[in-house]
């Protein structure tokens, strides 16, 4: 049996200028264009953002869940990546 589905590409939006973007799903496309406006119309429906990432699926590389002890563990010793030491400015946003 031969794969007839075009390819897949995750979808990534932001919800306002100057935070973040959050993975909302999955969708098959042809190609970029095509992605990004069935990626609008289909997670954007109701205006939930000002900004939209496609990404071919087949680029993404993520880390094992079984390997995090090992794979995360070096940071834990530098404690200068963790700023627990630093206070909130006032009035500071989307920090």
């Amino acid at each position: 049996m031969t794969d007839t589905q075009l390819p897949l590409w995750e979808v990534f939006i932001q919800s306002k200028t100057g935070l973040p973007y959050k993975h909302v799903g999955s969708l098959h496309a042809a190609d970029a264009e095509m992605a990004l406006e069935n990626a609008r119309d289909v997670y954007t429906r109701r205006s939930e953002g000002s900004s939209i990432w496609v990404v071919p699926s087949e680029c993404i590389t993520a880390s094992n869940p079984e390997d995090a002890e090992e794979f995360f563990e070096p940071s834990n010793a530098k404690i200068y990546r963790h700023p627990t030491f630093y206070v909130m400015p006032e009035g500071a946003k989307n920090i």
